[in-house]
């Protein structure tokens, strides 16, 4: 399951970088419309800070220090800085998922979530729809402030067919 997830999670890191992207330049990807509480550059930076934290340093031990609050509130950085944090977010998952032991799947996640204890299995199901969840809003917000209804193969299924992926 962990492989599985693995190649999800890394599919759908990639696709966020081709949403990036596919935004025309640095600006758009900060601006906010009327009725969304984020921008498309504050979800990455949401995304990977969740990644980060909860794969990277509460399982792969890789010392990430999260700041949630600044995940919302920082100010823009360009498209390329964004994509090497998305570059870095997708090595530390994929470091750390494909070297988790299958056994700790069933075993409890070493933090609590919104004050509940869950296994790690389902935690990394939650990982992945939460960034599936806000790749979708990033996507809509692309279309909706370029004007462009063209998609970037977001559900592509070549890459979880493709072990080292």
């Amino acid at each position: 399951m962990s492989d599985a997830l693995r190649r999800c999670l890394l599919r759908d890191l990639d696709t966020l970088g081709r949403q990036l992207a596919a935004y025309p330049d640095d600006h758009v990807p900060w601006q906010r419309p009327p009725g969304a509480p984020n921008s498309a550059g504050h979800l990455v930076l949401h995304c990977c800070g969740n990644l980060r934290h909860f794969l990277g340093a509460v399982l792969g031990a890789t010392g990430y220090q999260r700041n949630r609050d600044a995940e919302f509130t920082s100010a823009p950085v360009s498209r390329a800085e964004l994509s090497e944090l998305l570059a870095l977010t997708r090595h530390e998952v994929d470091t750390t998922l494909r070297t988790l032991d299958p056994d700790l799947l069933d075993q409890p996640f070493p933090v609590t979530l919104g004050g509940v204890s869950l296994p790690v299995g389902v935690i990394l199901v939650q990982l992945a729809t939460h960034l599936a969840y806000h790749l979708g809003q990033v996507d809509f917000h692309r279309r909706l402030l370029t004007g462009d209804a063209l998609g970037v193969d977001a559900m592509a299924i070549a890459p979880l067919l493709d072990p080292d992926h």
